[in-house]
């Protein structure tokens, strides 16, 4: 069994970080918050951090320094273009230490849902239809991703209406349920986003903000609010 698939298991609700730079420090500092799994980038313009993630190659030393230092899940946004994502070389990316890929459906090709290596995680954004989404644990992946919230709502306040709406996609499918922080969460989010049946929350940019002493306060934040459920 995989590490993400033990850890949706395990915990009754888990916190995972977005990072917002490939950077090691950022990834000390979510560790050492608490964090159950991170989550890094490459070949992505990313609209929440507006950084410009580059190609695997360009990050290799921070992914090796992060799977020495980091225990828990290791994940690897692969692209956000589905050439660039298939042309990415799973072998090695499994050898720099990842555990799982994280991918908006739209990138995923056949070859890479079928894929045995590394565990699977996709996102679905705002112009997906719920009425879309069967049984997805068909596939073999280990988690949904809900990134509903559209680009003009992104860092306003939860509000019920979100959690309405996250509360419909966990209904709707088997496998657990990761909400990321395209809303300005607060650590008194947890309870209600837990209510809604979510089994993990990602912190990114959003709540994070750009440096490591700002991701260290949020992650911690959030980790004595999902202890305390």
């Amino acid at each position: 069994m995989g590490i993400l698939k033990q850890m949706f298991q395990k915990n009754k609700m888990s916190l995972i970080v977005s990072l917002p730079n490939n950077k090691i420090e950022f990834v000390r500092a979510a560790q050492e918050a608490g964090a159950d799994g991170i989550k890094f980038h490459i070949q992505v313009d990313h609209r929440a951090s507006g950084n410009k993630f580059r190609s695997l190659n360009d990050y290799k030393e921070v992914f090796k320094q992060a799977r020495q230092e980091f225990k828990g899940a290791m994940g690897l946004v692969l692209g956000d273009k589905i050439k660039d994502v298939d042309a990415v070389d799973l072998n090695e990316v499994k050898e720099l230490g990842f555990d799982y890929y994280s991918l908006y459906a739209g990138h995923i090709s056949s070859s890479l849902i079928n894929q045995e290596l590394i565990e699977k995680t996709f996102a679905i954004g705002d112009s997906f239809s719920i009425e879309h989404l069967g049984d997805c644990s068909a596939f073999g992946v280990e988690a949904l991703e809900v990134s509903t919230v559209p680009k003009d709502d992104y860092g306003k306040p939860l509000n019920f209406s979100d959690l309405l709406l996250y509360r419909a996609y966990a209904d709707r499918t088997s496998v657990p349920v990761i909400i990321p922080s395209q809303k300005k969460l607060v650590a008194g989010d947890v309870r209600t986003i837990h209510q809604a049946g979510a089994k993990a929350i990602m912190l990114g940019a959003v709540v994070t903000q750009e440096n490591p002493e700002a991701l260290y306060q949020a992650v911690s934040d959030f980790r004595r609010a999902i202890d305390a459920l």
